[in-house]
């Protein structure tokens, strides 16, 4: 596999999770540290919520004092669920457009290289106009926010609805619409694919699958994996995450993600759900630690 010039990563454990940023950004590194985590997601404001107020100096210095204190290096942002730029209503759009560029801003200011984002619904409007209107969305954005060492990252999606980035040929036109593709990035969801109708439960289909990838997309552009199992079977285009080895895709499936050496330096991120004790993301880190060992059989 060919090594994007932008794609750096350490050769150790870089499985995490995405954490809550409840009290302040700083917070987030003490919950993944006593979660296990070697890598870490996180929002950047309220998921819900248009706008947030400026990060203030002492927002910025706190996140940065706590990320150089912590033994996690690789930190990649969400952006929130409100954002849709592909959206055929005018005043969501021009909304989507603002709040992402405010959160690549965001990212900019704390050091936070990936920021991790759906592409988007067309609501109604069909697949190739909303591709096409995603591209004139991510244009727009990297014009404002040139010379910010941030890359937007396609999340791959389950298709639900009029959702589009469930085909890898939806992110190949979009990567090679946008007038900066060294912008651009991409993470696999393994829920979104699985649902979306790619296979990962044996070595057959998962490599199938993981060639399909790189033929159409390419490694070289994955910077993060969202290991998620699913509730719900092959095909079905529902996104319901669950946790790992208890869904449809099975220890398997994860179990070849862990121990694929193409995968090695890629974050994979933790999006199952969980209590504030995060009791189930310790649980899934050492399951996932210890099917990446090559004595574990899977059951």
């Amino acid at each position: 596999m060919k090594q994007s010039a932008h794609v750096q990563h350490r050769h150790d454990d870089l499985t995490g999770a995405h954490e809550s940023i409840a009290g302040g950004l700083s917070l987030a590194f003490g919950r993944a540290e006593r979660a296990g985590c070697r890598a870490l997601q996180i929002f950047t404001k309220n998921s819900n919520q248009w706008r947030a107020k400026e990060l203030s100096e002492n927002d910025i210095a706190s996140y940065k004092t706590a990320a150089s204190k912590s033994n996690i290096r690789d930190v990649i942002a969400h952006d929130s669920y409100l954002i849709n730029l592909c959206a055929s209503n005018p005043f969501i759009l021009n909304k989507s457009r603002e709040a992402f560029c405010d959160e690549l801003r965001r990212c900019a200011l704390l050091g936070i290289r990936y920021l991790n984002f759906h592409p988007g619904a067309h609501t109604g409007a069909g697949e190739e106009q909303g591709i096409r209107l995603l591209i004139e969305s991510l244009n727009m954005i990297h014009d404002q926010t040139d010379g910010l060492d941030v890359l937007s990252v396609l999340e791959t999606t389950a298709g639900q609805g009029t959702v589009i980035g469930h085909r890898f040929e939806h992110l190949r036109d979009i990567l090679g619409g946008v007038a900066h593709p060294e912008r651009m990035a991409v993470c696999i969801d393994t829920c979104h694919v699985f649902t979306a109708g790619y296979d990962l439960r044996d070595a057959s289909a998962y490599e199938s699958t993981m060639k399909e990838f790189d033929d159409v997309i390419g490694l070289d552009r994955l910077v993060a994996v969202h290991m998620n199992d699913s509730k719900y079977p092959l095909g079905s285009h529902r996104d319901r995450h669950e946790h790992i080895g208890k869904g449809y895709i099975g220890m398997e499936g994860f179990r070849l993600i862990m121990r694929d050496e193409r995968l090695r330096n890629v974050p994979k991120i933790l999006e199952t759900p969980k209590g504030e004790d995060l009791r189930e993301d310790r649980m899934n880190l050492r399951l996932l630690r210890t099917l990446s060992k090559r004595s574990t059989p899977v059951r």
